[in-house]
C-alpha cells in the first residue's frame, strides 16, 4: 500500500510506526453531588497544574515553540476561562464537563476572530484534553515513549507534544491534517525531522506497521519489502555524507549563483543560522522587540538588538523587515483590536504610516546601526500594496539614511503592478506565505482551509513570475523569504520563475543547497513552465519534479 501527502524537505524515514493515543471522549453531560465549591477547587487545581506543566515545556522547548507553549499556558490560566468555569459549576455542572463546555466556547470565539487568534483555536484543545486527564486522574494524550526509534502519525500534533521532541526517537511525521505551512510543518523543518503532512489515509496505519517515508516526493509504501528497505537505507546514508560535506555558497549545477540566506526572529538565532552555512539573513522579524509591550520600544533598545544582530553577519547582506503588527500580531499602543477581519486591515506598512513616528524611530535605530557595523543592511517594508506605498516607504528610508530600501511582496496587486514598483524599490522580497494566502482567499491559520495554503498553486506561480520578470527587468533582486523557500523542489522553480536569493529556517539549508546543485538554471526555467501551465498545485508539483521534466 501506498500512501501520499504533502512532504517537508527532502528527508527520508524507515521505521515502525507508533500512533498516538486517541483524544479522551467528551466528558458527559452530569450534575455533579451538589458540592460546588469542592468541585470548582478541584478544577481550579487542575487548571494551576496545566498552567505550569505547560509553562516549564516552555522553558524547555525555547525557541519558536516557548512562545506557543506560553501561549498556551497562559490560556489555562486565563481569568475570564476561570469565570465561565465557576460560573457552570455552580449552576450544577460537573468540573469535567464545566471545562469541556467552557473551552469550547472560548474556540469558538478565536476561530471567529480569523488569523493568529484561530491558531490558538487548537492550542486550546490541547489545553482541554490535559485539564479534563488531570481531572479524571489518567495520563494525558501525547507522544507515546519508545525504547527504540518509531515513525510517528497522528491526526494532527499539538505544539506541547511536539517541541519536546526526542529527536533520537522520532525518525519522522506522518499527519492526516495541515498543509506546508502548518505547525507541524514549520517545526518539522525546523528541527530538521522528515515529515509528510495531509496524508487523508494516514490514520490507516497501525502500530507496527513498518513504512518507507519519502518527504521528496509526499510518499510513503507501507510494510515494503527488504530490497526497497535497503534501497532507502543507502539512499539515507548518502543523504548523510552529503550532510556533513564542507559547506559551500548556494548555487546551480551551472554555477549560477543563488545566496541562500536564514529567517531569524531574533539575534539569539544568530549564531546557529551562520554554523548551519546561512550566507546572511534574508528575513529578519523585529516583532520580538514589540509584541507583548505596552509601548514601542525606544530608537536606543531597537538600536542595541540590531547591533547584536548585524554583528554576526561582517560583509554579508541582513534584510531587516520592518514591524509587521496587526492581524496575528496586535499590538496595544498601534493595532485596533477590535476589527471585524483584521488579516484585511490595519496592518504591516498601512497600520506603521498612521502610526508614523514609530516607523521613523525604527528606521532611525537601524541606520545607526548601521553605522557602527560593516554589514550590508537593507530594509522592506510588510504588507505593501501598490508604487505609491512604495514610495512613501522608500522616500522615507532614504530620508533617514538607509542605504538599500525594498518592499515585500505579500499582496496580490503588488505583483500585479511589479513593473512600477521595480522602477522604485531597490528590492522586492517574496513573502510566499501571506502572498498564497490572499491570492487563494484562505487563511493560512485555519485548519478547514488548509489544503488552499500551497505555494505549488499556478495562481501564486504566475505572481511570482510576474515579480521576477520585473526584478529582472529593471535590474533589481528579487528574493522569496516565504516557507516557500524551504521546500528543496519548489526553491528549484521559484528559481525557475526568477528568484536571485532565497531565503528560509536555518535547518533546511542543507536539503536546498543540495537540491539546487542538482539543476542548470535552463533546467530550473523548464521546471518552472510546466508548474505554470498545471491546473493546481497538486498537478503543478507532480509535474514539475517527474524527471522527465528536466531538459537540458
Amino acid at each position: 500500500m501506498e500512501l501520499s501527502g504533502i512532504g517537508v524537505g527532502r528527508g527520508l524515514a524507515v521505521g515502525a510506526v507508533l500512533r498516538m493515543p486517541d483524544p479522551l471522549p467528551e466528558p458527559a453531560a452530569g450534575q455533579h453531588g451538589g458540592d460546588a465549591a469542592a468541585e470548582y477547587a478541584t478544577v481550579k487545581a487542575a487548571l494551576a497544574a496545566v498552567s505550569a506543566e505547560l509553562g516549564d515545556r516552555a522553558v524547555r522547548a525555547g525557541g519558536d515553540a516557548q512562545a506557543v507553549l506560553e501561549a498556551a499556558s497562559m490560556m489555562a490560566s486565563d481569568p475570564s476561562l476561570d469565570d465561565d468555569i465557576k460560573a457552570r459549576i455552580e449552576a450544577g455542572t460537573t468540573g469535567e464537563r464545566a471545562v469541556f463546555e467552557a473551552i469550547a466556547a472560548f474556540q469558538d470565539i478565536l476561530i471567529g476572530m480569523g488569523g493568529y487568534l484561530a491558531e490558538r483555536a487548537a492550542d486550546l484543545g490541547d489545553v482541554s484534553q490535559r485539564i479534563v486527564a488531570r481531572l479524571r486522574g489518567v495520563a494525558a494524550p501525547g507522544v507515546p515513549e519508545s525504547d527504540t526509534p518509531f515513525v510517528l502519525v497522528a491526526q494532527d500534533l499539538a505544539p506541547a507534544d511536539t517541541a519536546l521532541l526526542d529527536l533520537d526517537k522520532v525518525l519522522c511525521l506522518i499527519t492526516r491534517d495541515g498543509g506546508p505551512t502548518s505547525h507541524t510543518a514549520i517545526l518539522a523543518r525546523s528541527k530538521s525531522i522528515p515529515a509528510i503532512v495531509g496524508v487523508g489515509r494516514a490514520l490507516e496505519l497501525v502500530d507496527g506497521d513498518v513504512v518507507v517515508a519519502d518527504a521528496a516526493s509526499g510518499t510513503i509504501t507501507v510494510n515494503p519489502s527488504a530490497q526497497i528497505i535497503a534501497q532507502t537505507r543507502e539512499r539515507i546514508a548518502q543523504r548523510a555524507a552529503i550532510a556533513h560535506a564542507p559547506i559551500t555558497p548556494g548555487a546551480l549545477a551551472d554555477g549560477t549563483p543563488i545566496p541562500l540566506l536564514a529567517n531569524l526572529g531574533s539575534p539569539a538565532e544568530a549564531a546557529d543560522a551562520v554554523a548551519l552555512g546561512a550566507e546572511g539573513v534574508g528575513l529578519f522579524r523585529t516583532e520580538f522587540l514589540f509584541l507583548g509591550a505596552t509601548r514601542a520600544p525606544t530608537v536606543a533598545e531597537q538600536q542595541a538588538q540590531y547591533v547584536q544582530l548585524l554583528q554576526h553577519f561582517s560583509g554579508k547582506k541582513v534584510v531587516v523587515r520592518a514591524l509587521d503588527a496587526g492581524a496575528d500580531k496586535p499590538l496595544s499602543f498601534l493595532t485596533n483590536s477590535h476589527e471585524e477581519n483584521p488579516a484585511l486591515g490595519l496592518r504591516g506598512l498601512r497600520a506603521l504610516r498612521a502610526s508614523e513616528q514609530i516607523l521613523r524611530d525604527q528606521l532611525v535605530a537601524l541606520a545607526n546601526a548601521q553605522a557602527e557595523t560593516d554589514a550590508e543592511l537593507w530594509v522592506m517594508a510588510p504588507m505593501v500594496a501598490d508604487a505609491a506605498e512604495t514610495d512613501y516607504f522608500v522616500s522615507i528610508g532614504r530620508e533617514l539614511g538607509l542605504e538599500t530600501v525594498g518592499v515585500m511582496a505579500e499582496v496580490p496587486s503588488l505583483a500585479l503592478v511589479a513593473e512600477q514598483v521595480a522602477q522604485v524599490a531597490d528590492f522586492l522580497s517574496i513573502g510566499t506565505n501571506d502572498l498564497t494566502q490572499y491570492t487563494l482567499a484562505a487563511d493560512r491559520m485555519l485548519g478547514s482551509v488548509a489544503s488552499y495554503q500551497d505555494p505549488w498553486h499556478p495562481a501564486v506561480l504566475r505572481l511570482v513570475k510576474m515579480l521576477g520578470d520585473a526584478g529582472a527587468r529593471f535590474g533589481i533582486p528579487v528574493g522569496i523569504c516565504g516557507e516557500a523557500a524551504a521546500d528543496p523542489q519548489l526553491a528549484v522553480v521559484l528559481v525557475g520563475l526568477g528568484a536571485t536569493s532565497l531565503s528560509m529556517t536555518p535547518a533546511a539549508l542543507a536539503d536546498v543547497r543540495a537540491e539546487l546543485l542538482t539543476v542548470t538554471l535552463g533546467q530550473a526555467k523548464a521546471k518552472a513552465a510546466l508548474a505554470l501551465l498545471a491546473r493546481t498545485a497538486v498537478e503543478a508539483r507532480a509535474v514539475a519534479t517527474a524527471t522527465e521534466s528536466i531538459t537540458a
